[in-house]
């Protein structure tokens, strides 16, 4: 199984990515081993998506990262980005 997911940030910026062991990056997210997430804890996992193929999570990893899968993202989750406030 393959996984994109999508942290909150404690500077309520989001952060997407991709992993095969979502439990894992999680706790190396929390722990601070991500260089990137490392200076912005706490973070918070507020949504992933499970893929068979490594292809296809990677594709779609790729399109949230682009202007039309964040508003896309936006959209999905849009009473999650009222309440935390997020791209305002």
């Amino acid at each position: 199984m393959y996984y994109i997911y999508i942290l909150l940030l404690s500077n309520k910026q989001i952060y997407t990515g991709f992993t095969d062991n979502l439990k894992r990056r999680i706790n190396e997210h929390k722990s601070g081993k991500v260089k990137f997430t490392s200076q912005r804890l706490p973070i918070k996992l507020i949504h992933y998506e499970v893929y068979l193929l490594k292809k296809d999570a990677m594709r779609r990893e790729k399109y949230l990262k682009t202007t039309e899968g964040k508003r896309f993202l936006k959209q999905q989750l849009k009473e999650l980005f009222i309440k935390f406030n997020i791209g305002s």
